[in-house]
């Protein structure tokens, strides 16, 4: 057989196999309306910070999509700050709510969930390094969720020395959705500010600004349906924050730089079109996601299900687009390779830090062990998501898990 035969019929066998693709908190499909717009303002030549004409145009789309964003989720459009993705709009949070809240008088605390993504940790320990600030670590329960008595209790301690509390909305990895506007209520009865990101909630519940109270939250495109590099942070209009980008003075001088006019155009296009079947897509993806939940207990015994019970009586505090297990002996890097080969993507959910596996920090602090956390694996609905998706992934996981199971039991007895 010729190599260029061989390589025809690698790549019909790799256009034949079926896939399925179970990681949309990672990234999920662009919308087609996203798509169109973002073509179409690919080709408008002009700086939305320019005076003449094509100029003004520019500005016009941006502010037209900042009006529907800021409509779509509850803000004034001056809340609005434009930013290049969810990591850059945590990082602004916590590095200028910080800075900002340091120049009057030391509050050096920062009150922190146990469970954040790391664009929030990693800021924060960033901030502890090399600008003296204290972490408060708040625990969670065996579910994700935060304690409020705990919060109180730090609150009530050391209120005077706090920078600010930031509490994710729903964890990106076992979809527990936090009581934000309770948190709020309470962080704001000691004159404390409050900071969420709610990169994974946009798009999957309602995720209201104004409501929540919150003085600062983090949103991106990419996982709503609109493209990667452009994301928002919502900001109070009496919150004031240092900048960390500085320059031309753009985004109320909070962010500087340069404007996507056609990347903002495709997240206000993306915004639209989720906050229009919000309700549909969630009861959609809570019948396949507990359908999918159900046949892998039912098909695999070491399968344990990780966060809030999918179909308890605190089913509505799981995201409707998160399904998360950990599997007894098995290494969650060995079943996103060997789902892999068979068409499936999903992920672990967990750190990698340095080429060498870490066990997710959302399950420690929810008090799983080391070696069951290792075990874990992330699958993550969205709107393409389908039943043909959900069958094929019945189909294939259980001998994933059975190979993995059996190297990870050979790995232990050596």
């Amino acid at each position: 057989m010729s190599v260029v035969w061989s390589h025809q019929v690698n790549l019909s066998l790799v256009t034949q196999l079926r896939t399925a693709y179970f990681d949309h908190a990672a990234t999920t499909d662009m919308e087609p309306q996203a798509v169109d717009a973002y073509a179409h303002h690919m080709g408008m030549l002009g700086n939305a910070s320019s005076l003449h004409s094509r100029g003004r145009a520019a500005r016009r789309v941006v502010e037209e999509s900042r009006e529907t964003i800021a409509r779509a989720f509850g803000a004034h459009p001056s809340e609005v700050v434009f930013t290049g993705g969810g990591t850059e709009s945590d990082n602004l949070a916590v590095k200028g709510l910080f800075w900002a809240r340091n120049v009057e008088k030391p509050r050096p605390k920062i009150v922190i969930s146990a469970v954040e993504h790391h664009a929030v940790m990693d800021p924060a320990h960033w901030l502890e390094t090399h600008e003296g600030a204290e972490i408060v670590w708040i625990p969670v329960d065996e579910c994700g969720l935060v304690s409020i008595d705990v919060l109180e209790n730090v609150l009530r301690d050391n209120a005077d020395s706090i920078a600010f509390v930031s509490v994710m909305w729903a964890n990106n990895e076992v979809g527990t959705i936090q009581p934000v506007a309770d948190i709020v209520a309470l962080a704001h009865s000691y004159d404390v500010p409050v900071h969420s990101d709610a990169v994974q909630a946009a798009g999957h519940v309602d995720v209201n600004f104004s409501a929540s109270g919150l003085d600062a939250m983090t949103i991106t495109a990419h996982k709503l349906g609109g493209p990667v590099g452009v994301g928002a942070l919502f900001l109070r209009r009496d919150v004031k924050v240092v900048p960390v980008i500085h320059g031309g003075g753009q985004e109320r001088s909070v962010r500087s730089g340069t404007l996507d006019t056609a990347g903002i155009a495709s997240f206000a296009a993306a915004v639209s079109v989720v906050r229009e079947r919000i309700v549909e897509h969630g009861e959609r993806l809570v019948a396949l996601r507990n359908l999918l939940m159900r046949r892998v207990r039912e098909t695999i015994p070491s399968a344990v299900v990780q966060g809030i019970d999918p179909e308890g009586e605190n089913a509505h505090l799981r995201l409707p687009s998160n399904a998360h297990f950990t599997f007894d002996n098995c290494e969650g890097d060995s079943l996103i390779f060997l789902l892999d080969s068979q068409g499936v993507a999903a992920s672990t959910g967990s750190a990698c830090q340095a080429g060498v596996p870490q066990p997710s920090h959302v399950l420690l602090a929810m008090g799983v062990s080391e070696s069951v956390a290792r075990g874990a694996l992330r699958f993550s609905l969205g709107n393409t998501t389908s039943m043909d998706d959900v069958d094929l992934l019945l189909d294939v996981l259980p001998q994933a898990v059975e190979r993995a199971s059996a190297a990870g039991l050979a790995s232990a007895g050596k």
